[in-house]
């Protein structure tokens, strides 16, 4: 009997363990795969690789021939299919998401190849013609950097050439980018086809070196890198000048939505799911921006009536866009303004969460080469290494249509509390896989900014009822982007009709207004993922407060939300909801 009893207690006790080391096991394998993937993605993608400062790949630009997409699109399913191997139910739940959430991530790689959507390899705000732009997110302290960067403009001809590879495959398919878009890039095509190297944009590293190279490593250096660029890169870009406005353009489609590709409306709703994480159709979502853009008017009126303005609302709107008082008229004032605001809010962060990340950010102003067509400002995350902060990128082109009253919000957004606070501390998760820290689950990153922007007055923004309509206006802005990308790419409505649809009920200048449309022209359904992530995090936070009421606390809700990286939607719920239970 003592036998058996002893016998019973090393079975109890030992059935834990064994259990547990077929975990560890699952769960080795798992992160195996997730090590292995996130190499072959680096090796495949080396410009991205370059940008988080991985420089084992710095020589090289993206292979973007038919054998290269091929064996992408066959990695990428071989992942799934090891992955599937793996036994989901034998993971510790921390690892049950890392699974679920990869899938995600490859299956979404897998179907969106099927569709063809790389046949469209370049639009207004991205592409080879803007290739040049990735020394902003290099470091140039060495030989070995110089020679890297040399190494590539010597082989930029092969990335053209491929290019116009997938183009010529789009004309023959029917899937070509919308005439109106493509009409915008031999401007960006002239800025390549210069008469001298030292002109080129792909020489900017070489025009100011470090103190400590001696001058014959400079002079070395300089003459290599003019003559890639005199041999190389000026007769490549205009080869494929010639092809793009005499073969391509004549080809691009007159239309505008996606829907007129072939299978473009399943490709949109692809779209959609994928940016919002949610299964919402894009008639629900056209829908709920309509009923955005009502409630968010209300609030725009209650500030005019504050104001004493007489006239009507599109007077108002009028107003802003034209009177002087709103402008700079010296792109260095409007520069100075950004830097200013973003000091303001800095030291206020500590009043609205608990956990910061180290990483610094900066301010700087968009490439003047791209400034003319993109968007009012950006952010470039951080180097993994350390070795390049953060940068937030303001556009300093025609100051005259860059309204004052935006500088407050669209910091916040950009910079901190918004995408810099978010993406920097994600990027100092190193518990988690790579791939979730690097992760871009759009709904959640441009979300959590959108909400950021309605954190401003609890950080001591928008006492200048001016600055208050201008926070509104860039929520307006979000909630019109319902409506119009689900009208441009599912309803079938023409460009004009979507400018129009912006300017009767946001106060952005008519520049901006026709640069993002054709935004969402270029890049459907990503404009979709910013209100749909904020209204959720409001609702989270409706919730906490509810459920806590004395007990909230806005640093802990804070920390909550940002303390898994960015995630889909659901899985944002699931955390927040246990948090709430948890107090």
């Amino acid at each position: 009997m003592r036998l058996i009893t002893l016998l019973t207690l090393i079975l109890t006790f030992l059935h834990p363990c064994v259990s547990g080391a077929r975990e560890t096991e699952a769960s080795q394998a798992l992160h195996r795969l997730f090590d292995a993937a996130w190499e072959t993605y680096l090796e495949e993608n080396p410009t991205f690789a370059s940008s988080i400062g991985e420089k084992m790949h710095n020589r090289r630009w993206q292979d973007l021939s038919p054998a290269a997409l091929r064996r992408r699109h066959e990695q990428n399913k071989e992942t799934l299919e090891q992955l599937a191997a793996i036994p989901r139910d034998k993971l510790p739940a921390q690892d049950r998401l890392n699974y679920d959430l990869f899938q995600w991530v490859y299956s979404n790689r897998v179907r969106r190849h099927e569709f063809g959507a790389y046949l469209i390899p370049l639009n207004q705000r991205s592409g080879v013609q803007t290739a040049h732009e990735l020394v902003e997110q290099l470091t140039f302290d060495n030989p070995q950097d110089f020679e890297d960067w040399i190494a590539r403009l010597k082989s930029i001809d092969t990335r053209l050439k491929q290019t116009t590879g997938l183009m010529r495959q789009g004309i023959a398919q029917g899937w070509v980018g919308p005439r109106v878009i493509m009409e915008r890039i031999p401007d960006q095509l002239d800025a390549q086809s210069v008469a001298t190297a030292e002109e080129s944009p792909f020489y900017a590293p070489f025009k100011e070196m470090p103190a400590h190279f001696d001058e014959d490593e400079k002079m070395r250096l300089r003459r290599e890198a003019a003559a890639a660029i005199d041999d190389v890169v000026i007769p490549s870009f205009r080869r494929f000048q010639e092809f793009f406005v005499q073969d391509y353009i004549p080809a691009s489609r007159d239309t505008v939505g996606i829907w007129d590709v072939p299978g473009g409306r399943e490709y949109y709703q692809h779209r959609v799911e994928y940016f919002t994480t949610t299964d919402m159709s894009a008639d629900e979502i056209h829908e709920l921006g309509l009923a955005e853009v009502k409630r968010i008017r209300g609030e725009m009126l209650k500030i005019i009536d504050g104001l004493g303005f007489e006239g009507s609302f599109a007077d108002f709107l009028q107003f802003l866009r034209t009177d002087k008082q709103f402008y700079f008229e010296d792109p260095e004032d409007l520069l100075t303004a950004y830097l200013a605001a973003s000091k303001r809010i800095d030291p206020e962060l500590v009043k609205l969460f608990g956990r910061l990340p180290r990483t610094p950010y900066g301010v700087r102003p968009i490439p003047s080469i791209s400034a003319p067509d993109t968007t009012t400002a950006y952010y470039s995350p951080p180097a993994t290494d350390g070795s390049r902060a953060g940068y937030y990128y303001v556009n300093l082109y025609k100051p005259e249509v860059r309204p004052k009253y935006e500088i407050e919000v669209l910091t916040v957004h950009e910079a901190m509390p918004g995408h810099h606070l978010q993406i920097a501390l994600a990027r100092e998760m190193g518990e988690m896989p790579e791939f979730r820290r690097f992760s871009g689950f759009t709904a959640f990153v441009e979300g959590w900014a959108l909400y950021s922007e309605s954190l401003g007055e609890e950080l001591g923004l928008y006492k200048d009822p001016y600055s208050k309509f201008g926070q509104l206006t860039y929520e307006m802005w979000r909630a019109v982007r319902l409506v119009v990308d689900t009208g441009i790419h599912h309803q079938r409505w023409s460009r004009q009709q979507a400018i129009e649809f912006f300017k009767t009920n946001a106060a952005k200048t008519e520049h901006d207004i026709i640069n993002e449309i054709d935004r969402y022209i270029a890049w459907p359904g990503q404009a979709l993922a910013y209100k749909i992530g904020e209204l959720r995090i409001k609702e989270l936070r409706r919730k906490s407060e509810q459920a806590l009421g004395e007990k909230f606390d806005v640093k802990a809700f804070h920390d909550t939300v940002l303390g898994a990286g960015a995630i889909p939607l659901d899985v944002l719920e699931r955390n927040v909801l246990a948090w709430i239970k948890q107090q």
